[in-house]
């Protein structure tokens, strides 16, 4: 078995600098980069797009195979022409954006913008050693903030701190924990001279990074063995660099609306009854909610793909019932199949007569023991075992059940000290890009988790081609946001994790996973009343808002600290509904762009990366919405925000505030901030995403600078977006001087909304007012407490509503 080493164990082992030779690098010139031969190793530099170099070498006179898990075909076979210069020192391309200049000895790799400034380079004496049968990567440090890996704990920045990247079922993670469950090897850099890049390590081995946390000049990466295959993406914004690290591996598709709601889990409501009685009460205390999640004590023997006949014994029944109180039920579908041979279990039999588990090296199934007792485990690196495990969730779906939650899948096996299977597991890969071959398990681990979830999200899309997929997973690797969305794992009922859910969140969606939450409340534990409140409130603004917790914990339903902490987590769960509209802006944004939904100050204002005030919580919920929790989550002690440059309104009271403000902590507050120029909509309050609002689409426009806003809407749950079956439109505003100007652009797709009317509520306003609608003067305004409203028929078309300041009545 590979002998598991940490980071530093790995950045002090002996390792030779084989590229740092004193022969001078052999360079040829190619239409799309340079080869290079430096002493035993081959190196390809390529252009794949004016913004993307690819980076691939190997020992030896060729590289290994072009196969990968995470950047698909079509992205890799990309490259785009350069123009070359060379002299006795090196070799220089050019692409539309960067400057790579390639240097002979010690061979370094330095890449520029067009101006010259240094966007990343290698270090002084070369840029690869050999590590073992592995490698590392040395690159020098400049004045860059390190950010993404997924959702590894500790500080927002990485910089000085090494992290490993090996999938871990990480139950009761703390603040220094590594590894945890997800393997993303990609970051992204901000604030350097050259301007923010990105880089994707694509090697599923056993991976590190290291930040300058052992010498604060370098950056250091690597992998126990694989391919060095790396991406650089150019800038010179992070905006930029996300969203072509997501044209890169996928962007996410559009989740169903109901998703986006506030959804409640527990491991586990023991019966149809208890699940009944959560709806019932939720519903009673008119508290919105779209979701109730099965955890595993739903199935019969925790055996996948069954259900209880006593506690459940009929799943068709309970998710009619709870759809006609405008609840989804999510169920779980663990990757362990009970090895239950003889029994009449289907997903056993039919894997074993399909050949799809996985065997140990002389050929034996390999059998260990997770929740079901002895089980036996896919082999996703095959397509046809993919399209099998997809295929066993035809009853389910049969059953209405909406989405399907996959867990433990980095694998977690019982019983083990490394908490996995050994690494000499044998897996088949039969995949279309890829040469049949076996590979052991210390190669597929870490990619282990996401073809679950590809297989399970390619299932329901073969069984209900024309519905949107909704799957959750525990582990994955980059290109996983393709496939499902995720959560933070097994989080603890503490301020600190709170705190440190806002950091794992935000770098989540750096690295691609726009859908993202962690548990609300805590899954260990007892959160205090006031804990739980605040994460509620907190949690209303981020992209996944489901509360769950572990047997043996006290319920952590909204209701459970009595009337007063209901009705603030109520206020909470209410505005989220209310602003619907926003996020689902945001989701389609999303799906067309990668722009994460959830991001931290800096991905829309650099000046952020140094404000003069410490603000580890504050993030944005799109560009536009600021939420600022205290830094100190629980203390009661005034703290400071500094706004970024520009102007903003108070969320709750729509009057401008300062750039920097003081506020003290209040359990029923938490700031929000919209920046002017803001345009939101937002819509009545409903109990669920399948409930019609009632009354018009509202706008709330808070006058400013590059004034905008998006409607978006389509039916929340097929396929139909994808062929004009949405309603995409863009409005404009311009202070005037007499008053505002919105300008409603025409509407892309054909989806017939739920409004008729839209009401438009311009903030900060004095006096009183006349309005406009395509030249022709309406009904007045109504102006009060510094809001001005006015209701017009859906502008449908291309329209301008002109709203002119009168004197006050």
């Amino acid at each position: 078995m590979l002998r598991v080493l940490t980071v530093c164990a790995l950045l002090s082992a002996t390792a030779a600098p084989v590229a740092a030779g004193a022969a001078a690098a052999d360079i040829t010139v190619r239409n799309d980069g340079v080869d290079i031969h430096s002493g035993p190793w081959f190196m390809r530099v390529t252009a794949l797009a004016d913004d993307i170099v690819r980076v691939r070498a190997a020992a030896g006179e060729a590289l290994l195979e072009d196969a990968s898990w995470a950047v698909p075909e079509q992205m890799r076979g990309r490259s785009v022409h350069v123009s070359v210069k060379q002299n006795a020192g090196g070799v220089e391309f050019q692409t539309a954006a960067l400057v790579v200049r390639v240097e002979r000895s010690p061979l370094r790799l330095i890449v520029s913008d067009l101006a010259g400034h240094v966007v990343s380079a290698d270090a002084l004496a070369g840029g690869v050693t050999a590590v073992g049968s592995g490698f590392m990567l040395h690159k020098e440090i400049q004045k860059e903030h390190f950010f993404g890996l997924g959702d590894k704990t500790g500080p927002l920045d990485r910089r000085g701190q090494a992290f490993t990247l090996w999938n871990d079922d990480a139950y009761a993670f703390q603040e220094s924990t590594d590894p945890l469950y997800k393997s993303i090897p990609f970051f992204v850099a901000a604030g350097g001279p050259g301007g923010s890049y990105g880089i994707l390590l694509d090697n599923t081995w056993r991976s590190w990074f290291d930040f300058g946390k052992q010498d604060p000049q370098t950056l250091a990466f690597g992998a126990a063995a694989g391919p060095i295959d790396y991406y650089l993406i150019y800038g010179p914004s992070v905006r930029h660099v996300v969203e072509r690290y997501a044209d890169l591996t996928g962007k996410p598709p559009l989740v169903p609306a109901w998703a986006l709601g506030f959804q409640q889990s527990r491991y586990s409501y023991m019966s149809a009854a208890e699940v009944r009685g959560i709806a019932d009460r939720l519903r009673a205390e008119h508290i919105p909610a779209d979701v109730i999640w099965l955890d595993i004590d739903y199935q019969d023997r925790n055996r996948p793909f069954t259900t209880n006949p006593v506690t459940f014994q009929d799943l068709p029944a309970l998710t009619r019932d709870l759809k006609q109180q405008g609840l989804q039920l999510v169920a779980i579908t663990d990757l362990h199949i009970a090895a239950a041979p003889g029994q009449g279990y289907v997903p056993y039999d039919s894997g074993i007569a399909g050949d799809h588990f996985l065997k140990r090296p002389d050929g034996s199934l390999y059998v260990a023991p997770v929740w079901p007792g002895p089980s036996v485990f896919p082999e996703f690196t095959r397509l046809e075992t993919r399209a099998w495990w997809g295929s066993l969730y035809g009853d389910f779906v049969a059953a209405g059940i909406a989405g399907f939650w996959n867990d433990m899948n980095e694998p977690s096996v019982f019983e083990t000290p490394t908490k996995t299977m050994p690494l000499d597991t044998q897996h088949r890969i039969v995949e279309p890009g890829f040469a049949p071959r076996s590979a052991t398990h210390a190669e597929i681990h870490n990619v282990y988790g996401m073809l679950n979830s590809r297989a399970t999200f390619e299932g329901l899309r073969q069984l209900k081609p024309d519905e949107r997929a909704f799957v959750m997973t525990r582990a994955s690797y980059a290109g996983g946001q393709r496939y499902a969305v995720t959560w933070s794992g097994d989080n603890s009922s503490t301020w600190n994790h709170l705190k440190l859910s806002i950091a794992m969140l935000l770098n989540l969606g750096l690295s691609g996973f726009a859908y993202s939450g962690a548990d609300v409340g805590g899954f260990i534990g007892t959160p205090s009343p006031e804990l739980m409140t605040r994460w509620i409130e907190i949690a209303a603004f981020a992209p996944i808002f489901r509360a769950h917790s572990e047997k043996g914990s006290p319920s952590k339903e909204p209701w459970v600290h009595g009337a007063e902490h209901t009705r603030i987590r109520k206020h909470f769960i209410e505005e989220r509904y209310r602003l619907m509209p926003y996020l689902y802006a945001l989701a389609d944004e999303n799906a067309r762009t990668g722009a994460p939904l959830m991001r931290p100050l800096f991905y829309d204002y650099p000046d952020a990366l140094d404000a003069p005030c410490q603000q580890p919580t504050a993030f944005l919920l799109g560009e536009r919405l600021l939420i600022a929790p205290p830094p100190n989550l629980e203390s009661p002690q005034a703290y400071e925000i500094c706004l970024p440059a520009g102007h903003w309104y108070d969320y709750w009271t729509g009057e401008p505030v300062t750039a920097r403000i003081k506020l003290t902590p209040a359990l029923d507050r938490l700031p929000v901030f919209v920046r002017a120029g803001a345009i939101l909509p937002s819509q009545p309050l409903v109990q669920s995403t399948s409930q019609t609002p009632q009354g018009p689409l509202s706008l709330d426009v808070y006058p400013g600078d590059d004034c905008r806003g998006t409607i978006y809407a389509d039916d929340g749950h097929s396929m139909a977006y994808a062929h004009q079956g949405y309603l995409r439109q863009r409005i404009h505003c311009v202070q005037t001087g007499t008053g505002v100007e919105l300008s409603f652009d025409a509407r892309e797709g054909r989806f017939q909304p739920w409004w008729h009317q839209v009401e438009v509520r311009v903030h900060h306003w004095k006096g009183g007012a006349q309005a406009f609608l395509d030249g022709k003067r309406i009904a007045d305004p109504v102006a009060r407490s510094g809001i001005v409203r006015v209701t017009i028929d859906d502008p449908s078309g291309e329209s301008q509503l002109s709203l002119k300041a009168s004197s006050a009545r």
